[in-house]
């Protein structure tokens, strides 16, 4: 199974979210219907990055490789 980090930006202001799903359209989906607490006030949401990884453990390194302080810079967007 493939998993992938993704990055989703706030169509409401510019704020934006990172995560990693094993099905990105699904998560997206429950993004934008409410069902993520932890982004319910920022919603609907576009996504703009995906990159892919092929277990779980990588992808969720890179996802909090970008919420460090490093790899913030990284984010180009």
């Amino acid at each position: 199974m493939k998993y992938y980090l993704y990055i989703l930006t706030s169509l409401k202001d510019t704020w934006h979210y990172t995560g990693h799903a094993s099905d990105v359209p699904k998560r997206v989906q429950a993004h934008n219907s409410g069902k993520v607490k932890s982004t319910k006030s920022w919603r609907p949401f576009k996504l703009i990055y995906t990159e892919e990884f092929n277990t779980r453990s990588d992808a969720f390194r890179r996802e909090m490789f970008l919420k460090s302080p490093r790899g913030a810079e990284e984010k180009d967007y």
